[in-house]
């Protein structure tokens, strides 16, 4: 049985999926989103390697904190790239009663892809525009395999939350908010839409790295502007 690369892991993660979450970053990546905030998962042969049973049982030791709605949450980087790693992992997990949690871009579909969604619980899924030459210019992808991939969520019948970065001057319109709007109405099996503000804190990543932040130039939209946007998502 081969291992999987992983980054790092938070053990009490809050903002991952429902409840409170034992969390793996998966390492490697092949978008380059312009905000991205874990350029160091980029390189996919970097990381820890882990083998599913033992990284399963690791997360049993937090079940007690779990409640009823927490569990493992694997994100990235992709995870994705090791979809039939994250398939044991997530195999181990149920064998051991702990809900699984699937963050990723949905850039990738493929057959190890769907056994994967067999074994998931629930999928936290970035949209990261409306727009396909946006999604291929800042994402480094076109918006076709998301929402393949968003697709087969509703056949497999999976509980969704949908996941947009907002960036003023990109995906902070009225246009954008309809696009996704318009979207979430179509798939029954999104539960929840979330907002999530553009931050910068991610630039020391990059300075350590050598490499140059590509949204630079773009501000954090204020917590008036994410109300406003908000507002007209739910209206």
């Amino acid at each position: 049985m081969c291992g999987g690369r992983v980054h790092s892991i938070q053990t009490l993660g809050t903002v991952d999926g429902p409840g409170v979450r034992f969390v793996v970053f998966m390492q490697g990546c092949r978008l380059r989103c312009g905000y991205c905030h874990n350029p160091d998962t980029w390189a996919e042969t970097e990381g820890t390697v882990y083998m599913p049973e033992a990284l399963a049982e690791k997360a049993t030791r937090y079940k007690a904190y779990f409640g009823e709605k927490g569990g493992i949450t694997v994100s990235g980087g992709e995870p994705l790239l090791q979809a039939d790693f994250v398939q044991k992992l997530f195999k181990a997990c149920h064998q051991r009663g702990i809900h699984t949690c699937l963050d990723t871009a949905g850039s990738i579909l493929n057959g190890d892809v769907e056994v994967l969604l067999k074994c998931t619980d629930h999928v936290l899924l970035d949209i990261k525009f409306t727009e396909d030459a946006l999604y291929r210019r800042y994402a480094g992808c076109s918006m076709e395999t998301p929402l393949a991939f968003l697709q087969l969520l509703q056949k497999m019948q999976i509980p969704t939350t949908i996941r947009q970065v907002i960036v003023p001057g990109l995906n902070d319109t009225p246009e954008n908010i309809a696009a996704l709007s318009a979207i979430v109405q179509k798939y029954p099996c999104i539960e929840k839409t979330e907002l999530l503000p553009f931050k910068k804190l991610c630039i020391v990543k990059y300075d350590a790295m050598g490499v140059p932040f590509p949204f630079q130039a773009y501000e954090t939209p204020s917590s008036a502007d994410m109300r406003r946007l908000e507002k007209m998502l739910n209206t």
